[in-house]
Parts: C-alpha cells; sequence; structure tokens
C-alpha cells in the first residue's frame, strides 16, 4: 500500500488519567475513531495533501489507519509541551520526501514547529544531494534548499500546550495517510 493522500491534524487534551488525556487529545485532532499504527517518515511520490475534513471523510470507524505522530505529555503545572510534524516536499512529485516528528519540553510552538520542518528539510536535502552549511539557521537553510529548485515545499503542523495541576496534559500532532482505495475491500 502506497497512499496517495495525508492530511494534517493536531490535538491537546486534559484529564486526571494519563491515557484519558491522550484520548482527549486525539478526540480534539479527529482520529480518535481509528486504530492507529505510526510509521516513519517517507512523504510518499505522487502522494497530495488534502484537508482534514476530507481526509476524515474518506476513513471508517474501526478503521487501521496509518499515521506519522508525534506526542508529548505532562503532569507538572506550568510546563510548556509541543508535538511538531514537518513536511518537505521535493518538486520533483516522482521523489519521496520526508516527514519528521518532535516531541518536546519547553519550546513554544513557533520555535518546535520550525524545528520539525527544518529536521525534514535537512533530511531531504541530503538525500538530494543539496549542500548546506549544518551551523546555518533555518531561515538561511531554508533559502538554500528553495533555491536548489528540488525542494519545493515545506511546512509544519505543532500542537502546544501548558500544563496544569492535578491534570496530565497531552499534545498531538499528526499527518495522517489516506489512499483511494482504502474502504473498498470486503473482510470475508
Amino acid at each position: 500500500m502506497v497512499p496517495n493522500k495525508l492530511f494534517f491534524t493536531k490535538g491537546v487534551g486534559r484529564h486526571k488519567e494519563r491515557l484519558a488525556s491522550f484520548e482527549l487529545a486525539l478526540r480534539d485532532a479527529g482520529i480518535e475513531k481509528f486504530n492507529l499504527v505510526t510509521v516513519s517518515s517517507i512523504f510518499p511520490p505522487n502522494c497530495k495533501i488534502i484537508s482534514k475534513d476530507e481526509g476524515l471523510k474518506k476513513l471508517k470507524p474501526g478503521e487501521i489507519v496509518y499515521c506519522v505522530m508525534a506526542r508529548a505529555e505532562t503532569n507538572e503545572n506550568n510546563r510548556l509541551i509541543a508535538s511538531s510534524i514537518g513536511v518537505a516536499i521535493p518538486s520533483d512529485e516522482n521523489q519521496y520526501g520526508y516527514l519528521s516528528e518532535h516531541h518536546t519540553y519547553g519550546e513554544t510552538a513557533e520555535t518546535a514547529g520550525d524545528y520539525a520542518e527544518d529536521l525534514a528539510a535537512s533530511m531531504l536535502a541530503t538525500t538530494l544531494g543539496i549542500e548546506f552549511d549544518e551551523n546555518m539557521g533555518w531561515d538561511e537553510r531554508e533559502q538554500v534548499y528553495k533555491m536548489s529548485g528540488k525542494i519545493i515545499k515545506t511546512r509544519n503542523i505543532t500542537q502546544s500546550a501548558e500544563g496544569k495541576a492535578g491534570l496530565w496534559t497531552t499534545v498531538v500532532a499528526a499527518a495522517v495517510f489516506v489512499s483511494d482505495n482504502n474502504n473498498t475491500e470486503k473482510i470475508q
């Protein structure tokens, strides 16, 4: 199975129980009704990014769904947590790209998102033979990547939250894979 569509989602959940906090984060993200299987970080060739609403319409409750997921949790009051998915898409649609997951403590959503995006772009750049200085800042490297003409797009989706006293707080970010042939096979 090579997925041909993907959507991004994120969520936050709070509850006195750790597992329930995770469930509430999945509900906030809209993906709680699926059997989620986390996979590594390849953006498939010829894959199209679709909206969350469009993607959810193609899935059925109970379905086994593949995703790249970042997850962070805390039960410490005021502790900042973030989960982020970055993506780097090559200009050649027939080439694969990269997704990255980043889960962190003490970083803002913007910092975590930039890091995840940079990580995905750097992995793709090394695959494509783009030379860059690892000591450059993300903004500078982003320009090098895009000027090469080999990386067409980068982006991220990030969820951050602050821990609350007496509760578990969980944040998730996910890239959810969908195939046009989902839901077409009958189980006998």
